[in-house]
C-alpha cells in the first residue's frame, strides 16, 4: 500500500476515531497499517453512519485531499509509519501519531537539547538562554524550544544568530502563531529551519494544548534544560516529563532559589549547572555510550 495511502488513513482515522490520539500511534504501530486500523474500527462502528456510513475508501480520498492542500502550504505530515518520523519522539511512550512540520526536519536534529524557561524572564535569565544556546550551537546541537516570550525566544535568536539550527514546537497548528508577536519569528524559523506541532493546522492555543507541545519537545530531544521557571510553569512540567521519558535534565544553578528545583535537583539523572559547557559534556558522554535515544 503506498505511503500516502497510509498516511491518509491515518488522518481519517484521527479524524473519526473515537479513542485518544496516543491510543492511535500503539494501534497503527501493532498492526503496521493505519488502513487496517481505520477499516476495523469502521466494521465495528457500521451501524453508526453518522461516524462511518461512508466507505473507507471515500474517506482516504478526502484525507488525501487534505494532505494535499497542507503540502502546498508547505505543512508536512510526519505519521509513526513514516521513516521521516523523528527518532527520538518514536521512542517515548506518549508519542503522538503524526506530527506537522513547517520547513525541513535533518537527521542531525536527533542530536538536539530543549532550552525553556519562564515568558517573563530576567535578564540573567534570557543572559543564561543565550550562553546555552551559543554553546549548544558550537557543539553541533540543535536547539529545540516552545516559541514562547522570554526564554523560549532567547533561544531560538541565540541559535539562528550563530547560523545553527533551531526547532520550534508549538501549542498551536501551524496556521497560527501563539503568541502573536512572534508570527515573524515562527516564519523564519520555518524558512530556515523547522517548525512542527501535533495538532490540527487550525488548532488555537488552549489549556491542554501546551503540556501536550511540552511532552513532544521533550521526545524530539536529548535532553532538557531548564533556565527560570516557577511551580506552576509547563517548563517545570517538561522536566518531569523528560525525566519519565528517560532523558537528563539540566537545572541552571539560579533555579535552586525555588523549593520545586531543590527536589528535583536530589533526583536521578538531574543535574544542577553553572555553565552551558556542562551540558554538552554530559550529553555527549552519555550518547557516546549510546544510553541515549541518537
Amino acid at each position: 500500500m503506498p505511503v500516502q495511502d497510509e498516511s491518509a488513513a491515518l488522518v481519517a482515522l484521527l479524524r473519526s476515531g473515537r479513542q485518544p490520539w496516543q491510543l492511535y500511534a500503539d494501534l497503527v504501530e501493532e498492526a503496521g497499517s493505519a488502513i487496517a486500523v481505520l477499516e476495523r474500527e469502521c466494521g465495528e462502528q457500521a451501524g453508526q453512519a453518522s461516524l462511518f456510513g461512508d466507505p473507507v475508501r471515500e474517506r482516504i480520498s478526502r484525507a488525501a485531499a487534505e494532505i494535499e492542500a497542507w503540502s502546498a502550504e508547505g505543512m508536512r505530515v510526519l505519521t509513526v509509519l513514516d521513516p521521516g518520523y523523528p527518532e527520538n519522539l518514536r521512542g517515548v511512550h506518549d508519542r503522538p501519531p503524526l506530527v506537522f512540520a513547517a520547513g525541513r526536519l535533518e537527521e542531525g536534529d536527533a542530536r538536539s537539547v530543549a532550552v525553556v524557561g519562564a515568558r517573563t524572564a530576567s535578564a540573567r535569565g534570557l543572559g543564561a538562554a543565550r550562553s546555552i544556546a551559543e554553546q549548544l550551537v558550537a557543539r553541533g546541537f540543535t536547539v529545540v524550544s516552545g516559541l514562547a516570550a522570554g526564554i523560549d525566544t532567547a533561544a531560538h535568536t541565540s541559535a539562528l544568530a550563530c547560523g545553527g539550527r533551531t526547532v520550534a514546537v508549538i501549542g498551536t497548528g501551524l496556521r497560527r502563531s501563539y503568541p502573536p508577536e512572534n508570527a515573524a519569528l515562527q516564519r523564519r524559523i520555518a524558512a530556515e529551519c523547522a517548525v512542527v506541532s501535533q495538532f490540527w493546522p487550525d488548532a488555537p492555543p488552549s489549556r491542554r494544548s501546551f503540556p501536550m507541545r511540552n511532552a513532544v519537545m521533550s521526545g524530539l530531544t536529548l535532553a532538557t534544560v531548564v533556565v527560570e521557571a516557577a511551580h506552576t510553569s509547563g517548563s517545570r512540567m517538561q522536566a518531569r516529563l523528560a525525566l519519565e521519558h528517560g532523558r537528563p535534565v539540566f537545572l541552571v544553578a539560579t533555579l535552586l532559589e525555588h523549593e520545586w528545583a531543590r527536589e528535583f535537583s536530589q533526583r536521578p539523572a538531574t543535574h544542577v549547572i553553572t555553565r552551558a559547557e556542562e551540558i554538552t559534556a554530559i550529553v555527549e558522554r552519555l550518547t557516546s555510550t549510546g544510553e541515549l535515544v541518537a
